[in-house]
């Protein structure tokens, strides 16, 4: 994937939104946009699973007699 390996989640949701602009504007040819939708899926699966990768981190603090318990995310 080059250089998306590196990239965070914040900077591959404004690339992405960068190239659905670029494919909106049918200004590129076959290849070129062929190219760009192949960058754009590299993209979304990246921010998928850097999304799946957070919520498994998530917990939740439960207030209980004894004090504050950690919980995981289900």
């Amino acid at each position: 994937m080059g250089k998306e390996e590196n990239i965070n989640f914040e900077e591959a949701m404004k690339k992405l939104e960068e190239i659905a602009t670029e494919l909106e504007k049918n200004d590129l040819d076959l290849d070129s946009s062929v190219s760009k939708f192949e960058e754009g899926m590299k993209l979304s699966k990246q921010c998928s699973q850097m999304l799946e990768d957070a919520e498994k981190r998530i917990s939740i603090l439960l207030k209980t007699d004894d004090g504050v318990v950690e919980e995981n995310f289900e």
